[in-house]
């Protein structure tokens, strides 16, 4: 059985992030991808130069179109940069019972520009977060979305990933990437089971342009194959692990570039 799995979330011409890495981690991994772009993002390995946001209404429209005609077995949600679009988004979860719904919360870009704008904090926190089964921040979006200052280490991160699993989501997964030391560290709480911790050797490279449009699009791609949240979450993150270490092999950009979706298939010379 082949699974449909769909992005919903903004343009990478670099195509190290957004649509264009979520439909290469969708692939790598043996779903069928689609997307619903919300903007049309000028970016590279060095930054963003301009934002284009899609129009609400046709971001509606597209969703309409391609819900009222293919199965969707999963979800992955990137980029929605205002408020009218991510109370779209809301509206076709509950319209179409969108099933195994995973939230990147996509605030700033690495080069840091603000992708979200800061109006529309409160509705992803309001909206969208009590909609989804998996949110996938790292450390500076946790902390933008609870208002506070970013996690330093592994006691704060669990009181930040408890207070984030209380706004409503099933399950936090709630990225350590941004700590210093050999490992890193994520946290996975869930509504219905114990807390994970899920370890990985940091990989040594400067080339990890959409790493979090990555896991969270590998965990959407694996989740209608696999028998639990868990199970998908960190086979997701080994498949990342992965990518980041063939990462040096690509030649892509001046900048960060991207991780290597496809190294299992391209072979051991990249």
């Amino acid at each position: 059985m082949s699974f449909n799995i769909l992005s919903i979330a903004g343009t990478d011409p670099s195509g190290g992030a957004g649509v264009q890495a979520d439909l290469k981690a969708f692939s790598a991994l043996g779903g069928y991808g689609m997307t619903v772009v919300t903007a049309l993002v000028a970016q590279t390995t060095t930054g963003v130069t301009g934002v284009h946001d899609v129009p609400a209404s046709f971001v509606r429209d597209q969703l309409d179109t391609l819900l009222t005609d293919v199965r969707v077995d999963a979800v992955k949600i990137g980029m929605l940069s205002n408020t009218g679009v991510i109370d779209v988004v809301a509206a076709a979860i509950d319209a179409y019972a969108l099933p195994n719904v995973v939230l990147d919360p996509v605030m700033v870009a690495k080069s840091g520009d603000r992708l979200l704008a800061a109006d529309a904090v409160e509705a992803l926190r309001t909206e969208l977060l009590p909609r989804v089964a998996l949110v996938t921040p790292n450390l500076p979006e946790a902390a933008d979305l609870l208002g506070e200052a970013e996690a330093a280490g592994l006691d704060a991160m669990r009181d930040q990933a408890e207070r984030l699993l209380a706004l409503g989501p099933r399950r936090v997964l709630l990225k350590g990437g941004h700590l210093d030391g050999d490992t890193s560290t994520d946290l996975l709480l869930s509504a219905d089971a114990a807390p994970e911790t899920l370890t990985a050797p940091r990989v040594a490279t400067r080339n990890t342009h959409g790493t979090g449009c990555t896991l969270s699009s590998a965990i959407a791609a694996l989740r209608p194959q696999r028998a639990t949240w868990s199970e998908s979450v960190r086979d997701a993150k080994s498949y990342l692990t992965e990518a980041l270490r063939h990462a040096d092999t690509l030649d892509v950009g001046k900048g960060r570039g991207p991780v290597h979706h496809f190294h299992s298939w391209w072979g051991a010379g990249g």
